[in-house]
Formats: C-alpha cells, structure tokens, sequence
C-alpha cells in the first residue's frame, strides 16, 4: 500500500496540537510513520511547521536580543494619511509592535473591481517552503488567491502608487498585489510575513530584493461573521471593513525582525472574505 504524502484535516490538527505542546519532533514523525505516513513526507512537513512558528535558538543572527524600535517607516502620526490621489485615515495606531488600522484605503468601487480582476485567476494558496524554497499547498492555509501584476492596467497602477505613498516605500519595492479569497471554514493560521534568514527555502527569494520589511492588508469586503486579523501576541483582532487595511511593520534598521508581529486570519463563519496584501522589500522587488 503507497504511504500518505498529504495531511488530512484530522491529522493536520493533531499536528498542531502536537507542536503547541511541544512533543518531541521524533515521536510526532514516530506516530505519522505508524499511521502510514511517508517517512521523507513526515519529517518535511514537521520541520515546516517547526521553521513558520518560533525561530530555532540558533536563528539568532537577524533577531539577537529585544527588538529595537526607532522612528516607524510610515507616516501615521497624525490623524490622516494624504496621498497623490485619496485621504488616509488612521484608525488605531499601536506603537509596539508598529501596527496601524486604516480608513478609506480604496472605494467600494476600486474594491469591486480587484476582486473581479482576481476571480478568474484563482488558485489554492501556497506557502514557500522553508526547507525546500518550494511553492506548496498546505492545510493550514486554507484561501484562494491570485497576483495581479501591475502591466499597463491602470488601475493597479494608480492602486499601487497610492499604497506605495501609504507605506512610505518606493513602488519598485512591493511585490506584486495579492488578492485572497476565503470562504466558509478557510483561514490562514498564525505565520509570520518575513522570511527566517536561517532557513535554507528562503535563500532564493531573499536574492530577490531582500527581506520583507512590512505589510498592508487591505479588505475587499464587509465579512459577515468573523475572519479577523488576529496578533495573538497583543492581544489585537482587527474586524475586516471593506476598504480598510491594516498596516504593520515587522524590520528595523539594524536588521532585527519583529516576532510580536506574528499574525492569522481567523476562520470564516459566515459569508466570505476578500483582501488584497502587498508585502514590501528593502530593496527593489525582482
């Protein structure tokens, strides 16, 4: 009989709970390979899951001591936001870590019109694989998404100019936009958005621009129940609201990277959930 190679819900769950426990790596492998497990499978899937949450003690390069925090890269002292284009407003602000809840960030129009760009294009999401640097479909991201590249499509231009101005960052610098959708049941367990300099999957696409320095989430829609923005280490759940966003920033100067930016989207109970994210590099994004 051929061994499992993917993670059914169940084990998926037992998985995490395994790990919030703590057992021991090899008695998780043990028990996956006496449920017919493939052995290879098991033990990449573990030290994936190992290398998304807590960095390993020798991780220690980028993130030595507590996390220094200077003057924040957005511009979100005051009350309002101006850009080229719209006026921003600041909802909430929280200091440490640096994260920001923003008002008016798109109309209700330019929301309709990402997600009828993105509908068509859909496709499982992936994570990038810490150990392998593999794009693959695992179960604790759960949405579908699509990127839409900037091309002479004017309205991602004009779209990505104005976050651009938002977040205080060169165009050149963001990836491109990407649009989620989650339905019933999807979500995005907690992660962070940069990339552990430790990690062997992510030489690659740190070449590519450097490391992430930070995040805006921008919602769609209005989520009828649930689906929020979750920072389990503050204690924060942003409600989505469409046309709103969520900034946060999660790299300083010297390099440190921000563990207490460590976030998910809670499952959706009732209706869906679009957003559209746009991480930003130190460097220009190629």
């Amino acid at each position: 009989m051929s061994k499992y190679t993917s993670m059914s819900p169940e084990w998926d769950r037992w998985l995490e709970a395994s790990l919030d426990k703590r057992c021991r790596t090899q008695d998780i492998v043990a028990a996956m390979l006496a449920a017919d497990y493939d052995e290879g499978y098991a033990r990449q899937v573990v030290a994936e899951r190992l290398a998304l949450r807590e960095p390993a003690a020798a991780d220690v390069a980028a993130t030595a001591g507590p996390y220094l925090y200077g003057e924040p890269r957005i511009r979100h002292r005051g009350n309002v936001i101006r850009t080229s284009d719209r006026t921003v407003r600041v909802a909430l602000r929280i200091e440490q870590p640096v994260v920001a809840v923003l008002d008016n960030v798109l109309s209700d129009e330019e929301c309709d019109a990402v997600v009828a760009m993105a509908r068509t294009e859909l496709q499982p999401s992936a994570t990038l694989s810490p150990v392998t640097g593999e794009n693959q479909v695992r179960d604790h991201r759960t949405s579908q998404g699509a990127f839409l590249r900037n091309g002479d499509d004017p309205l991602l231009q004009r779209l990505n100019r104005r976050i651009a101005e938002i977040m205080n960052q060169p165009v050149e610098h963001g990836e491109a936009l990407h649009v989620l959708h989650y339905q019933v049941g999807a979500e995005y367990k907690q992660h962070q958005d940069f990339f552990h300099p430790e990690n062997p999957g992510f030489a690659a696409t740190l070449q590519r621009g450097g490391q992430r320095v930070a995040t805006l989430i921008i919602y769609l829609n209005d989520v009828e129940e649930a689906g929020d923005t979750v920072f389990p280490k503050i204690g924060v759940s942003i409600v989505p609201k469409k046309g709103s966003a969520v900034y946060f920033e999660y790299m300083n100067d010297a390099g440190q990277l921000d563990e207490a930016c460590l976030h998910g989207g809670a499952p959706v109970v009732t209706g869906e959930k679009w957003v559209a994210t746009k991480w930003v590099r130190q460097g220009v994004f190629k």
